[in-house]
């Protein structure tokens, strides 16, 4: 699998820390972020996200929370895998 690091939280102080990579080989961004807390869980858990879609969060995916300080980071992880002709 190649990875590309593309960044992490700026604040951090030298301990695990939000990070964006792009998966290049599956095209896919890949996050390492805070655990969301049972609060957050259930409020993801019970909003309909679109018209006749199920609620909750399916076997196999999950939710973890990034920083908003961090949309440079994904935004040019987004804009160089696009350049590289990702999607």
């Amino acid at each position: 699998m190649a990875l590309r690091f593309y960044g992490m939280d700026p604040e951090t102080q030298g301990n695990g820390s939000p990070t964006v990579w792009v998966d290049e080989e599956k095209r896919e961004l890949v996050f390492q972020g805070w655990k969301p807390g049972e609060e957050l869980l259930a409020k993801v858990s019970t909003i309909e996200w679109a018209p006749g879609h199920a609620t909750g969060i399916p076997e196999g995916e999950d939710v973890v929370r990034v920083p908003l300080r961090m949309a440079a980071i994904i935004r040019k992880a987004l804009d160089d895998a696009e350049r590289s002709g990702l999607f």
